[in-house]
């Protein structure tokens, strides 16, 4: 996964649980440090600083203008920055390339199941009611 996609998710997961009553002082201190560092890095670009700071209340919305003011402010190539945001990650419990905490592979495969909790009754036609 790209830096920018690593930056992009940490901030998105650290505004997530910072909206929870439970959120660990740890998570909200991480999260402040990766906003101070990207804030540094978008200071004096007015869209940058602007979509840092809608992105908190919108993510959905802001990622994209987000990501871009990262990629021109050149915070994806910092290693603070990486390194704050990989630790959010961490922390939030996310993996580093959120969207792939499984690696599956179903080529072959009749039934699949992929997820944490769950609970499936399989019934084969060759099994008897």
């Amino acid at each position: 996964m790209d830096p920018v996609t690593i930056i992009v998710a940490a901030l998105t997961a650290g505004a997530t649980a910072g909206l929870k009553d439970t959120a660990a002082s740890a998570v909200t201190d991480s999260y402040a440090r990766l906003k101070d560092l990207v804030g540094a890095r978008l200071s004096g670009g007015r869209t940058g600083e602007v979509a840092l700071a809608e992105h908190e209340s919108d993510p959905d919305t802001w990622s994209a203008p987000l990501a871009k003011a990262l990629l021109e402010s050149g915070a994806d190539a910092d290693p603070a920055v990486l390194e704050a945001a990989r630790h959010l990650l961490a922390l939030v419990g996310e993996d580093a390339a959120p969207g792939a905490k499984y690696n599956v592979d179903v080529s072959r495969a009749r039934v699949v199941y992929v997820g944490d909790h769950g609970y499936q009754d399989i019934r084969l036609p060759t099994d008897e009611p």
